[in-house]
């Protein structure tokens, strides 16, 4: 038999395993594009504890940071960041059960991920950007894509009951944005003292909680759960 609470069903609807599909995919695009964009950087080799990530979407040869900036698939990270992006807010508007500010707040924070992933692709962050002036449509596209992200998955996680995942993994979404944006504060340290200590992994720990929590909140959508009957559309 199955345990359910009183008013529930099981439920797999379309809507849901899409939203699932549409998160999973956003993590795992992300993860994609770095790897091959990373493993076709090999003169010098790329450094995922030392460089920027975006370093993978700036084709070169460049210099900027006091990072010396050559990926031959710059193209392949540039898509993995505008498509992330676009693939998380497809996930969060087929949602089912948000509604009313809940789920306007949680759709906006999700456009602003996709705007941040958009700026940080279509304006590499290369040294001839900071000559040219785009570096800050680079810089605030990298900004909002951070906030948004960790904002978002603690949004995620908070409606954990209205999206009829387990109690737990929502309280692990949380953390994992709590752990994005701690990550966030020892980054920036980090970028203004000029110190370029272990930046690139600081930078890693701003990002991967967040895709993390995307993968593993669709895996759970994409399998059948108990639901309530009366949960807003």
């Amino acid at each position: 038999m199955t345990d359910t609470q009183p008013g529930t069903s099981l439920t797999s609807d379309p809507r849901r395993r899409g939203a699932g599909a549409a998160l999973i995919a956003g993590g795992g695009v992300f993860f994609a594009a770095e790897f091959v964009a990373a493993a076709a950087w090999t003169d010098p080799p790329y450094s995922y504890t030392y460089h920027f990530v975006s370093d993978l979407g700036v084709r070169g040869p460049s210099t900027a940071f006091g990072q010396f900036m050559y990926s031959p698939l710059a193209w392949v990270m540039n898509s993995g960041f505008f498509l992330f992006g676009f693939l998380a807010l497809v996930g969060v508007v087929l949602l089912r059960g948000l509604a009313g500010p809940r789920r306007w707040a949680t759709v906006a924070t999700a456009v602003l991920l996709a705007i941040g992933g958009a700026l940080v692709a279509l304006f590499p962050g290369s040294g001839e950007a900071f000559e040219n002036g785009t570096a800050a449509f680079h810089g605030l596209g990298a900004f909002v894509g951070f906030t948004a992200g960790n904002v978002l998955v603690i949004l995620l996680g908070g409606a954990h009951r209205l999206l009829g995942v387990p109690r737990g993994l929502g309280r692990a979404l949380v953390r994992l944005g709590i752990l994005g944006f701690a990550s966030l504060v020892v980054f920036g340290a980090i970028l203004v003292s000029g110190a370029d200590v272990l930046i690139g992994l600081f930078e890693r720990g701003v990002l991967y909680p967040f895709l993390a929590g995307f993968v593993v909140l669709g895996v759970a959508l994409g399998k059948r759960s108990p639901a309530r009957n009366d949960l807003p559309a």
